[in-house]
């Protein structure tokens, strides 16, 4: 389970280094995608990627195509450097507008990397009221 909150630097190589609880669970090799709702990129360990990506496989051929283009057009599948660097694509990096400082998330099944400047805007703008609504009306 991808949990916790890091904070490393991106270097002019566009390397950044992810974290050994995190390289422990993702696998040797694994998926880094743009994320389709935020400015931020999500990670993936090829089981969870695969898991993600099944649905998709099933439904019909045109929407299937669409979908499966548009996840993996910038998709990386990465493998961690000795030192647990790994390197992202421009196009990634731009996605993520990480110009510097970056945080990489735990998210449970998969993890997150985001600029640390559009990270705290997301976290100034959590509202837990709202969380412990959706929560609560969940049973939880």
């Amino acid at each position: 389970m991808l949990s916790g909150e890091f904070r490393h630097s991106l270097d002019a190589k566009n390397r950044l280094f992810i974290p050994a609880k995190h390289r422990e669970e993702l696998g040797e090799s694994f998926m880094i995608v743009r994320s389709i709702r935020e400015n931020c990129l999500q990670v993936y360990s090829m089981e969870e990627w695969d898991r993600y990506i099944e649905p998709i496989k099933k439904m019909d051929r045109k929407n299937s195509e669409m979908i499966l283009r548009t996840l993996h057009r910038n998709a990386v599948n990465v493998t961690p450097d000795s030192q647990g660097r790994i390197i992202l694509p421009p196009a990634l990096v731009q996605h993520a507008q990480i110009s510097k400082g970056a945080v990489v998330v735990g998210c449970g099944t998969y993890g997150e990397i985001w600029s640390e400047e559009l990270y705290e805007l997301t976290l100034s703008e959590e509202n837990l009221d709202d969380i412990r609504a959706v929560l609560e009306s969940f049973g939880l």
